[in-house]
């Protein structure tokens, strides 16, 4: 589960308190500062991390005279820290102290083992050469947290040390100078850094980050619903959806004619007689439909597009946040398919008039929608709420 620390020692001063109980209240996993008393005033939900004498994070570009507590400001405690001493303040939970050489990166290992001085300690590295990947690489195989400052803006670096710590019981911790580069280096390899340090300027940028933790997607419930009626309409404007992903077999996007009900049009993963498959592509349904996206908010697929965020959904109810690369808008014959669920509720579909166009059924069942009969069971969602430009609203709406 990715977590963020929470840097206070470059945060302004006048927006330090703010801070901190910002820290608190959004449950951020730790806070990390080079002064003791400071962090011996917070709850024990955080995890409060001392920053031995001489370990600096500052991200360039940073202004020297922001610190709220001074680099070169250190504690008996911290000076403790650095001779290998537990701190004596209490409520720290962890040490951080830098190692640029495999022999201070074996002595903070040894900390670690059973007869060391009690407190655990991470350790910080800047990468900057081949020599300091390596030995961070070594860092995030040999402690439990390893906190890493990129001086490049490539992501190669961190590619490398998520692929030698694979296997790593310790955490890997990226400094990150924003928000953007936080959600960037959440996604490197899929995985992504188990966590981040970041400075906030003020409260609001700890709840965004916040929001960014909890940028999960949910699982779904699907129902089953049971085709009545198809018939064709003629020629309309359909839409092809291109993400950015793969499709699994059993994978596709929500598509539906009412803001009430969606139909899991499939994905053209599977073969054809005539093409290949395009297993990023999901041939989705005509203009006005809706489809469902992230945060639990609707568009129309006219509105979909380069960038666009849609959830793709698999036939269990998983589902992950896909980005698309184009939408084709195209005039093709059209095919209505009304379907109603367990409750009575109608659940519309329309979509290209064609062999190829394919919905899935209960168990990822594949379903060419012209051969679509009576009586047939699909895949589907109800959602409960109404719509108003895509947003959930508990108003009275009635779609026919």
């Amino acid at each position: 589960m990715r977590f963020a620390w929470i840097d206070l020692r470059e945060v302004p001063r006048p927006q330090l308190q703010a801070v901190v109980d910002a820290a608190v209240h959004a449950r951020m996993a730790g806070v990390v500062s080079a002064d003791a008393e400071l962090l011996g005033t917070l709850p024990p939900t955080v995890t409060r991390v001392l920053v031995a004498e001489g370990t600096a994070t500052t991200v360039p570009g940073r202004k020297p005279g922001d610190r709220s507590d001074k680099g070169d400001k250190v504690d008996k405690e911290s000076k403790e820290a650095k001779d290998g001493k537990e701190p004596k303040a209490p409520g720290i939970d962890l040490l951080l102290r830098k190692f640029t050489t495999q022999e201070e990166l074996d002595a903070l290992a040894a900390d670690n083992r059973p007869a060391g001085p009690g407190t655990p300690v991470a350790g910080y590295i800047g990468v900057r050469d081949d020599r300091t990947l390596r030995l961070s690489c070594s860092g995030a195989m040999a402690l439990p947290y390893t906190v890493i400052h990129f001086a490049d803006p490539t992501k190669i670096p961190l590619e490398i040390v998520l692929a030698a710590a694979e296997s790593a019981e310790g955490k890997l911790v990226t400094v990150v100078d924003g928000l953007e580069e936080a959600a960037i280096v959440f996604d490197v390899l899929e995985r992504g850094s188990d966590g981040i340090l970041f400075t906030p300027r003020s409260a609001d940028d700890v709840f965004a980050l916040a929001r960014l933790l909890e940028a999960t997607t949910p699982q779904l419930e699907l129902s089953t619903l049971t085709v009545e009626s198809i018939r064709h309409v003629g020629l309309g404007d359909r839409v092809c959806v291109d993400t950015c992903s793969h499709f699994e077999e059993d994978e596709g996007i929500l598509v539906g004619s009412y803001s009430s009900g969606f139909v899991l049009c499939c994905s053209e993963t599977h073969p054809l007689p005539y093409m290949p498959t395009r297993p990023f592509r999901v041939n989705a349904g005509a203009l006005h439909s809706y489809t469902l996206g992230p945060d639990n908010r609707t568009n129309y697929l006219s509105e979909v597009g380069s960038g666009s965020a849609l959830l793709a959904v698999g036939a269990d109810g998983r589902t992950r946040r896909v980005v698309v690369g184009r939408a084709k808008l195209e005039s093709r014959p059209l095919l209505e398919i009304r379907t109603h669920a367990e409750d009575g509720r109608l659940v519309s579909l329309t979509v290209q008039d064609d062999w190829h166009v394919r919905v899935l059924g209960p168990g990822g069942k594949v379903l060419n929608v012209t051969e679509l009969q009576k009586g047939d069971e699909l895949l589907g969602y109800l959602a409960t709420d109404k719509r108003h430009v895509g947003l959930p609203i508990g108003e009275f709406c009635k779609e026919v």
